[in-house]
């Protein structure tokens, strides 16, 4: 493919600069090609699809109308930023994208200067863009302008109502613009997506309104504090007249749309219009998320990141798993149902990932008994709060990192009162290729000091069965149980259901000279680095065995185990996919030291710093988790006196 032909426009665009050169008749061209160069480079590389392909035009128009970098774009989530990138000078090297050392998966500040802000986790862009405009009006910096882009689902975030309310009430430019496809990952649920279908404002009318507002400010009859009583009365008169609220309009926030998110020219227009306008300002766009792609049109959930596909036929390219182990988030979902049917104050809740907990399950079979939230973390744990308090089981499944944003209602509504509520934490520890956002390193040291939770992480799928069912079990109060992304270890995982006692660990192989304490699947990792240290010592005339322990539970920790090892062993080594500092290990040395033990103790788990992206064995490889880190460890120690 000769890349000057296929991409005639593109291929001379090396920063916005070049962008802005073009005659606007010439933006069409380019989004077509800039949507055919996602299609491209993602079809052998995989990342985020359909969110990108939806605001072709709405990223052309940017860069084209706002003098970025100065102005600023703030990006919420970052699903929707790969032609941003490809326009600010990374095309080249965008096949590296999600890879090891190359693009990281979001916008970043520590990538490029068009990176305005970090952004992995939803709803964030309103209060960022908000606090950038207090900075720059600090500064007088009265020529830049600050856009925030939201969507996605993005809306139904609480964070983001926070600060529209704040940017209501702040002196302030913004302009915010709502990219409404009725889609975060899975389809937009609430009353904010039904609400986004029905709102409309005359293009017209507001044309008007901003002509004569000008005018007005121009002769001196119009100020602030007019404006702000004026824009009260219009909107009460709006409302009165079509019989609907307006709920941005209702915080003085400027409302424009709903407009066609892919007619360029158009886009190009209304956002020079708003660029000069004062005060804080909402311009509602509708998008098709997978826009220029057929099969990602129809299936935009399926094309949100859907790995390799034939760029050609539509076909994605899928890998032959059906002699492979589960994925563990595959497990969670059978066994929820299974529980569910035998239990019935069993419900389900999930903020915005049904399809990606695998929570879809329980739903297709039992829709009245599994919620979608939308993105609303904080909401999840809480409304899930409110279930049990009235005596259900909820099972609130929730990325670990996002977890992070649930922090508060998890010890508020949920530890204090000990509460009935599961929390199943999926991607608990390195996540791969998306990167530092969203690893799920946290959790265990977060989690640990809140009073009244269990925590738990299952060796493998059994496990994992077998701590749902006991988690469910009356009297049981809050209850943790992490995993993975990924596939698990056996093939025929659907075992009896079964209680695990609380608290209690198991010896998985005896040992005399060092003992390994693991939490977690990354436990099997540890039995096969045991296994090859054994072999290696024993090559060397150096029969060392090693003890391997699986503690099941960080929370209340097995010390019947704790006190056997600190007896037995003067050589510990403790292994968890998390950080390093508050986690496992460190439980290990508190409980040591307390109770008079003075072993050597290595702990090995995520360092101090956030780790990059990449694929999961290679960051285990380079923060030292893997089987050659493991089996160093422990020749280290062993060589210690």
């Amino acid at each position: 493919m000769n890349d000057k032909n296929t991409y005639r426009l593109l291929s001379q665009i090396n920063s916005p600069e070049d962008l802005r050169r073009l005659p606007v008749e010439q933006l069409p061209q380019v989004c077509k090609e800039l949507r055919q160069d996602i299609i491209d480079e993602l079809a052998d590389n995989p990342g985020h699809f359909a969110s990108s392909l939806g605001v072709v035009e709405l990223t052309v128009a940017l860069h084209y109308v706002y003098h970025t970098p100065y102005d600023r774009i703030v990006w919420d989530v970052g699903h929707q930023a790969y032609g941003h990138k490809i326009l600010t000078g990374r095309r080249e090297r965008f096949s590296t994208n999600r890879k090891l050392h190359g693009l990281r998966p979001f916008p970043s500040p520590s990538e490029s200067e068009y990176d305005t802000f970090t952004c992995g986790h939803a709803s964030n862009s309103i209060s960022a863009a908000l606090g950038m405009a207090v900075a720059s009006a600090n500064k007088g910096e009265k020529d830049r302008h600050i856009v925030a882009v939201i969507g996605d689902g993005s809306m139904s975030g609480g964070l983001a109502f926070e600060g529209l309310n704040n940017a209501s009430s702040t002196p302030n430019d913004i302009l915010i613009i709502l990219n409404d496809n009725n889609m975060s990952i899975d389809r937009s649920v609430g009353g904010m997506a039904h609400y986004f279908h029905q709102l409309h404002t005359s293009d017209f009318y507001n044309r008007l309104r901003f002509a004569a507002s000008q005018k007005l400010f121009n002769w001196g009859w119009l100020d602030d504090e007019r404006r702000k009583s004026l824009i009260r009365f219009n909107n009460s008169l709006k409302s009165l007249i079509s019989k609907q609220q307006n709920v941005f309009e209702g915080m003085n926030i400027r409302y424009f749309g709903p407009s066609d998110g892919h007619n360029v020219i158009e886009l190009v227009h209304t956002l020079r219009t708003l660029k000069e306008m004062k005060g804080p300002k909402l311009f509602h766009i509708h998008t098709i998320k997978g826009k220029g792609f057929k099969p990602a049109e129809k299936a935009a959930d399926v094309w949100h990141a859907p790995g390799k596909f034939d760029k050609e036929t539509g076909e994605r390219i899928e890998v032959d798993t059906s002699n492979l182990p589960p994925r563990y988030q595959d497990v969670f979902g059978e066994t929820l149902l299974e529980l569910a049917q035998k239990n019935p104050r069993i419900v389900g809740v999930t903020p915005a990932m049904p399809s990606g907990c695998s929570m879809n399950i329980l739903m297709k079979a039992m829709p009245d008994r599994a919620f979608d939230v939308g993105i609303a973390e904080g909401h999840a744990v809480t409304f899930s709060g409110g279930m049990a308090q009235d005596g259900l089981v909820p099972f609130c499944n929730i990325y670990s990192s996002f977890a992070q944003r649930a922090y508060d209602n998890i010890i508020h509504d949920i530890a204090i009162e000990r509460l009935h509520v599961i929390f199943c934490l999926d991607r608990a520890g390195l996540v791969g290729e998306d990167g530092p956002t969203h690893h799920g390193a946290f959790d265990l040291a977060a989690l640990r000091p809140i009073p009244h939770l269990t925590i738990s992480s299952p060796l493998d799928e059994r496990e994992l069965r077998r701590l749902m069912y006991t988690a469910q079990l009356p009297d049981m109060g809050p209850f943790v149980i992490r995993y993975p992304r990924g596939r698990g270890e056996h093939q025929d995982w659907k075992c009896p259901l079964e209680p695990v006692e609380i608290g209690k660990g198991r010896l998985l192989k005896d040992g005399k000279d060092i003992a390994l304490l693991s939490l977690g699947p990354i436990g099997n990792l540890a039995a096969r680095a045991i296994d090859l240290f054994e072999q290696q010592q024993a090559e060397k005339g150096l029969p060392l065995t090693v003890a391997h322990y699986d503690m099941r539970f960080l929370k209340p920790l097995d010390e019947s185990i704790l006190h056997e090892v600190g007896t037995r062993f003067s050589k510990i080594v403790t292994l968890e996919d998390g950080v390093i500092r508050g986690g496992l290990g460190t439980a290990v040395l508190e409980y040591m030291a307390d109770h008079g033990f003075t072993p050597m103790v290595k702990r090995m788990g995520l360092p101090d710093l956030f780790v990059e992206h990449g694929s999961i064995p290679e960051l285990r490889h380079i923060v030292g988790i893997d089987t050659d880190g493991v089996i160093a460890q422990l020749g280290s120690i062993s060589n210690n006196s």
